[in-house]
């Protein structure tokens, strides 16, 4: 299946841009990309999914080839669930699925629950719908004061954008991307950099900074509560040798996956899929046929019922 076209919605900061896969009359299924990452985070798992769905896979505002949020506007995670929304509504569908990868499976599963009959499916790709404060309520107002500081910094300074040859930007993405393959680290960079006179610069708003700065955590409570609304069926996918932990700190504590777990259990168990497989945190780019079947399956099975 080939990629069908590029699109660019008009939002009132620009536009966002976002690429598409098979016959728009079909299922349609959203897909969203993890944390500084971009839409090409797809190009080799949606070509090994069921043909008769319709994807969009699109860049978060700041991220790839869409725009970047207006001066002075911060990227906090409830901004990329109005983009979802925005998206949605341009496109005038209905009822959709969502295949989120990292961060973007927290942005689907915030929509998934805010918009509950919109969402049939939700597909977690080594992530969670939420990202629980359970070891974090003590740091919240650092991470905030931290967001607030980074924009302030970044906005006043004159600094140009560090240009790069081919080469040592793809050494440096390597760097800080362990569990990127060198060939998916070469697909993230094709839409995320722009060539200039000397070279390359990477495309993304230097706003954005570390994802704990963004993402909105949420207690026990709230999670039970949000996880009650969503009428999507959700299949989990585990990577083995993924993270469990958004500052990558205590990765070894599955604490916070279990209850998650657990919580999801707890709706009529048909709703529910959790599948680990061998892997690191991209394994639907570096292996994605690792996944394809199951995520195929799933997108093919029953939907829920409209609640």
């Amino acid at each position: 299946m080939g990629l069908t076209s590029e699109i660019k919605l008009a939002v009132p900061w620009g536009h966002i841009a976002a690429k598409l896969w098979g016959s728009q009359q079909g299922p349609p299924v959203l897909c969203l990309h993890g944390w500084l990452d971009n839409a090409n985070s797809f190009d080799r798992l949606i070509p090994l999914l069921p043909k008769d769905f319709h994807y969009v896979a699109m860049d978060l505002g700041g991220h790839g080839l869409s725009s970047h949020y207006s001066p002075g506007l911060p990227y906090y995670q409830q901004n990329f669930v109005i983009e979802v929304q925005r998206v949605v509504a341009a496109l005038k569908w209905n009822r959709f699925s969502i295949m989120g990868h990292s961060f973007g499976g927290m942005v689907g599963g915030m929509y998934s629950c805010t918009f509950p009959e919109m969402v049939d499916k939700l597909i977690l790709l080594d992530t969670l719908p939420f990202a629980l404060d359970y070891k974090e309520s003590e740091n919240l107002l650092t991470y905030k004061r931290r967001m607030i500081e980074h924009v302030l910094r970044i906005e006043a300074s004159q600094k140009p954008q560090r240009v790069l040859s081919p080469a040592e930007m793809l050494q440096g993405f390597l760097k800080n991307n362990s569990h990127v393959g060198e060939e998916c680290a070469q697909l993230l960079l094709q839409r995320g950099t722009t060539q200039v006179a000397t070279g390359l610069v990477l495309s993304r708003d230097r706003r954005i900074s570390l994802p704990e700065h963004s993402i909105d955590f949420i207690s026990r409570d709230l999670l039970v509560h949000f996880m009650r609304k969503l009428q999507a069926h959700v299949l989990l996918i585990k990577a083995m040798q993924g993270f469990y932990n958004v500052r990558r700190e205590n990765d070894a504590d599955k604490e916070v996956l279990n209850l998650v777990k657990d919580i999801l259990k707890s709706v009529p168990k048909e709703w529910f899929q959790y599948t680990e497989v061998p892997g690191n945190h991209y394994v639907h780019m570096n292996q994605p046929e690792r996944v394809a079947g199951i995520i195929g399956s799933f997108l093919k099975s029953s939907t829920p019922k409209q609640l």
